[in-house]
């Protein structure tokens, strides 16, 4: 370790330090946290094992050599690297779970996650049976509603090989390997004769023009699971042409599309979609009955 920073004992000096660093080096934040302070909190902590509602009087405690050198090195990482923490850590936390996660999914940081943490209401006319988690990634937004509503089953569906690796990881981990089931393919591919109360999904949706200038951090994340065309819409406009057939009369979709809302409405004039509003942050998510889209879905072809 690098004699300047010998003076650098305590948590709370390596916190300072590593956002100094993190500001001084224009770092970008996003997943998970917005700040260099909260961004140096989590991984200092993480490295250290230590939990992240720690008393404050613990700030207080000396790094032993060792541990000295570790956070040194992960704070240092963050910098040289551009990943984002939850990558140098491995782990992220998504409805106040914990899941294993690697640069072979996107980091769950869904505003969704408030959703199931409210059962979808008031948006469910009645308690799901059948879940499908359509673009699953890591498998956090279905693994979280399976906690959500535990007489539910959950299909997880994904098209990447090492993303279902990890969702697979992900459904072990959690002991949910009874109700929660990986499915492999593009879409609804694989879904055919398969109906779903519930039908959640955090497709691609960047232009790729926009996804071409983000910042290095998110240039780490896979670009299957962000870019999607010119406008962004691609993938969505496949899961609103097949959603239909593969909801149960009174199910509900509930899909993100981020900031490309100005695309969507573009793309989708008309569309009778609802636009959850959150408490804690985010938006772009939006949601609609089967009987909603399938009309829409027939007036638009008539148009044409």
């Amino acid at each position: 370790m690098p004699a300047v920073l010998s003076p650098l004992r305590s948590l709370r000096d390596f916190i300072r330090w590593g956002a100094s660093e993190f500001t001084r080096h224009e770092l970008h934040f996003g997943h998970g946290t917005d700040n260099a302070l909260d961004e140096a909190f989590h991984l200092v902590l993480a490295t250290l094992k230590l939990p992240f509602d720690l008393p404050a009087v613990y700030l207080e405690s000396q790094l032993a050599e060792d541990e000295r050198a570790a956070v040194h090195a992960v704070l240092q990482a963050r910098v040289t690297s551009r990943k984002p923490a939850p990558y140098l850590t491995g782990t992220a936390w998504f409805c106040g779970l914990q899941f294993e996660i690697d640069e072979r999914a996107l980091i769950p940081r869904s505003p969704i996650g408030e959703m199931i943490q409210s059962q979808f209401q008031p948006w469910l006319p009645r308690e799901p049976e059948r879940i499908l988690d359509l673009c699953s990634g890591s498998g956090c937004i279905g693994i979280a509603a399976a906690y959500a509503f535990p007489n539910a089953t959950v299909d997880l569906a994904e098209i990447d090989a090492g993303a279902l690796d990890l969702m697979a990881r992900n459904i072990i981990r959690h002991h949910l390997r009874d109700r929660v089931r990986p499915v492999v393919g593009d879409l609804f591919a694989p879904l055919a004769g398969r109906r779903y109360d519930l039908i959640v999904s955090n497709p691609p949706y960047v232009p790729t023009a926009e996804w071409a200038a983000l910042a290095p951090e998110f240039q780490h994340e896979p670009k299957l699971a962000l870019e999607a065309g010119a406008d962004g819409m691609d993938v969505v406009e496949r899961i609103l042409n097949e959603a239909p057939s593969h909801l149960t009369d009174d199910g509900v979709l509930v899909c993100e599309i981020g900031g490309s809302d100005d695309e969507f409405e573009a793309r989708f004039p008309g569309i009778p979609v609802a636009w959850p509003e959150f408490e804690r942050g985010g938006d772009g998510v939006f949601v609609i009955g089967r009987e909603e889209l399938a009309g829409w879905l027939r007036g638009r072809r008539r148009r044409k």
